[in-house]
């Protein structure tokens, strides 16, 4: 049976106000035998309800979440998310991270969240901190405008070189954002070669994975990773 994966979505005020999706998403899961269902910000009884019936969650990217929520004053670079999205997106990690069944893949913003949502922090703008880096970053808000192409080196005590089986993957990114301080249970299992933390995951999970990379962006490449998700999700639902 295929399982059943829902995904956060992406909140605009418009006119008129829309819940959109980057059919690339969809289509990712959908390539790699899972059912994508879009899940729009929800009541808490309503979201319980519907986590007990999805076999893994999938995180998108997006805009940047507030620095408040890592108790710090706002960079001028930083562009807020819908203040209803990131609620929501808060409430709904906290609320999947409590069933350990779940597995959880976090894209771009979706693995800051998982940084943020355990405690962590993020380096508000790279370019900052890594001034004389040659790796193509994205400006800030470049996840509206374009993507960089450049190589992550993997480690190989980790869960994704599992998965790709190579220590340097090719990546599509636009984040201008990275992860600081790390959250509670989460390693950092790959980074760009100027050392920007490029993924995480949580240690005592089967599958929770963050990455700042776009895969959706380019499936063939990222194949092995939507379909070892897909495979989690499945396993989690026949058990």
């Amino acid at each position: 049976m295929k399982p059943i994966i829902g995904i956060n979505v992406d909140l605009r005020v418009g006119p008129p106000p829309e819940a959109s999706l980057q059919i690339p998403y969809l289509e990712a899961i959908h390539k790699s035998g899972g059912i994508p269902v879009m899940i729009p910000p929800l009541s808490d009884e309503d979201l319980r309800h519907v986590l007990s019936r999805i076999d893994g969650l999938m995180f998108i990217g997006g805009a940047d979440y507030s620095p408040k929520r890592y108790c710090e004053e706002q960079d001028e670079t930083v562009k807020l998310i819908d203040e209803r999205r990131e609620g929501f997106d808060f409430l709904l990690l906290d609320e999947a991270l409590k069933e350990s069944r779940l597995p959880i893949l976090g894209i771009c913003l979706g693995c800051q969240l998982l940084n943020i949502g355990l405690g962590g922090s993020l380096l508000q703008d790279i370019k900052k901190h890594f001034p004389e880096s040659q790796v193509p970053h994205a400006s800030p808000n470049g996840w509206e405008v374009g993507f960089n192409n450049h190589d992550v080196v993997v480690q190989k005590d980790s869960k994704i070189y599992q998965i790709y089986k190579k220590d340097r993957i090719g990546v599509s990114t636009s984040h201008h954002q990275a992860v600081n301080r790390l959250g509670k249970g989460l390693k950092i299992v790959a980074h760009s070669d100027d050392g920007v933390p490029e993924a995480v995951e949580l240690t005592d999970r089967k599958f929770v994975i963050g990455v700042q990379w776009h895969p959706e962006r380019d499936y063939e490449t990222n194949k092995p990773l939507f379909d070892e998700f897909v495979a989690a999700c499945r396993n989690g639902h026949q058990n």
